[in-house]
C-alpha cells in the first residue's frame, strides 16, 4: 500500500487539496500525519513537510529555503500546486483541462499559502471569504493533535469531492470551448454568434470581434448576451439600448419592436425572447444602435 505522509497538527487548504489529488490518483493509499523525520522518510509520497521538493522521488514540500519555484505568472507553488503539476494533466485528461483547474482552484490556494492576496478590500476591516477560510472552519477549536487529526479527516472527503467537481467542470469547459471555436470559425457574421446548444463561451469569444451571443436558455426561451471587453471584468463591448433597461413583457416588445421579447436586464447586458429569431433580432438592434 502506498503511504502518503503530510504534517500533523493544524492544516491548510494547500496540503488537504494535495492529499485529495493524490487520493484520486491512488484511492487505496494510506494517509499518515506526522512531523517525525523517521516517519516522513518512510513515506512513498511526502506532502507539505520534509523541506524537499523532488518530483522524481515524490517529495512535494515548499517550505525549504528558496521555496519550490514559481509559475510563469509569478505565483509561487505550494504543496497543492506541486502535486497538481505532477499529476494534473493525467487526472484532468489534458493540458488545457489541467491548466484550467490550476487557474481556477489551485493558484488562489497556493497564493494564499504563500502570503499573496489577490483581492483588495473595498470596506475597511473586511475581506473576501476564501477557500482557505472554508477548510479552516473544520479546524476551529481543534486545540489538540487528536482534534486536529479528526478535523483533517472530516474535511478530506469534502476536498476530494471539490477536486472531482473542478476536474469535471474543466473537462466540460474545454469541450465547450472547442465547440464554440468551431461555431465561430463557421459563422459568416462573427459579431453575433448563434449557439444551437448552450456552451461556455466567454473565454473563447471575449478576445474576438464578437459583440453578442445568442443561445438557448434552460427554460426553453432564448437569450442574447453582450460579450465582455476583457476577462474578469463587468465591462461589455456593447450594451442593449438604454431605453430597454429593466423592461419586460409587452413594454419591452413594444419599445424594441420584437414581438416575443420578454426581458432586458437593468444593466443592459442580457436580454431574452421566446424564439431564436427574436433573440437574434434583439442582438442585431443593439449592435446597430
Amino acid at each position: 500500500m502506498i503511504k502518503i505522509v503530510t504534517h500533523n497538527g493544524h492544516f491548510h487548504a494547500d496540503e488537504i487539496l494535495a492529499v485529495a489529488v493524490l487520493l484520486i490518483k491512488y484511492p487505496d493509499a494510506e494517509i499518515v500525519r506526522s512531523r517525525d523525520q523517521e516517519i516522513i522518510n518512510s513515506g512513498d509520497i511526502v506532502v507539505d513537510v520534509g523541506h524537499v521538493y523532488n518530483p522524481e522521488k515524490f517529495k512535494f514540500d515548499h517550505h525549504q529555503q528558496g521555496g519550490a519555484g514559481k509559475r510563469e505568472n509569478g505565483i509561487p507553488y505550494a504543496s497543492s500546486g506541486l502535486v497538481w503539476k505532477q499529476f494534473g494533466q493525467e487526472l484532468a485528461g489534458g493540458v488545457e483541462e489541467a491548466q484550467l483547474v490550476d487557474e481556477t482552484l489551485i493558484v488562489p490556494v497556493d497564493a494564499e499559502d504563500n502570503g499573496i492576496v489577490f483581492s483588495k478590500a473595498i470596506v475597511e476591516g473586511l475581506r473576501e471569504y476564501s477557500l482557505g477560510d472554508f477548510f479552516e472552519s473544520f479546524a476551529k477549536g481543534a486545540h489538540t493533535l487528536e482534534a486536529a487529526e479528526a478535523a483533517f479527516f472530516k474535511a478530506l472527503p469534502v476536498a476530494i469531492e471539490l477536486m472531482r467537481r473542478e476536474i469535471n467542470i474543466a473537462r466540460r469547459r474545454v469541450y465547450d470551448w472547442n465547440y464554440v471555436r468551431k461555431i465561430y470559425d463557421k459563422s459568416d457574421n462573427k459579431q453575433v454568434i448563434i449557439l444551437p446548444t448552450y456552451a461556455s463561451w466567454s473565454r473563447v469569444l471575449t478576445p474576438t470581434e464578437t459583440m453578442f451571443v445568442v443561445y438557448p436558455r434552460t427554460d426553453g426561451n432564448w437569450g442574447a448576451q453582450a460579450v465582455l471587453k476583457k476577462p474578469n471584468t463587468f465591462d461589455r463591448k456593447k450594451l442593449f439600448p438604454e431605453n430597454w433597461a429593466g423592461l419586460s413583457g409587452d413594454d419591452l416588445a413594444k419599445i424594441s419592436g420584437v414581438s416575443d421579447a420578454f426581458f432586458c436586464h437593468r444593466h443592459r447586458h442580457l436580454a431574452g425572447a421566446k424564439s431564436m429569431e427574436g433573440a437574434l433580432k434583439l442582438a442585431e438592434i443593439a449592435l446597430n444602435s
